[in-house]
């Protein structure tokens, strides 16, 4: 009995597996002490718009490139980054104050501290530009948005 609960744990184990890696490479979940984590990489900015499951923001440039993000699957908080790659920040990006709490979120791309530089608002996300690359921050929000 005992050889038949182990046989059916791990065959459950491989079942498990094989659902998660069906998933690809481009995206991946993880869990983190603080809630679940989505991850995802695109090659351009309008690639990332038209994936439904983790749509990019309105204001991120059709023709960004190497677009990164880190999603909070279980509320509003992400953080962002991109190569602009000639593409310059829409007009509704205005100058404003840095967000003052860190994200929870984290990527080995993702400068400490990076939410202390934000001084660009796109549509709720703190945004700096720095070194050839965008950062943009969205805090956790009670609100949804």
């Amino acid at each position: 009995m005992q050889n038949m609960v182990r046989k059916m744990a791990v065959a459950g184990a491989v079942v498990a597996v094989t659902a998660v890696s069906g998933c690809g490479l481009r995206e991946a979940i993880i869990e983190q002490g603080n809630g679940h984590a989505k991850a995802v990489s695109y090659e351009s900015g309008l690639e990332g718009k038209n994936d439904a499951d983790a749509k990019l923001p309105g204001w991120v440039p059709d023709g960004a490139r190497q677009v990164v993000e880190v999603i909070r699957t279980t509320g509003t908080e992400r953080i962002l980054k991109y190569r602009p790659e000639g593409t310059t920040l829409p007009a509704l990006c205005t100058p404003g104050n840095a967000e003052a709490a860190p994200p929870t979120l984290t990527a080995d791309w993702w400068p400490a501290g990076e939410h202390k530089r934000t001084d660009k608002v796109c549509d709720g996300w703190h945004v700096a530009i720095e070194q050839g690359a965008v950062y943009a921050y969205r805090a956790e929000s009670l609100l949804g948005n």
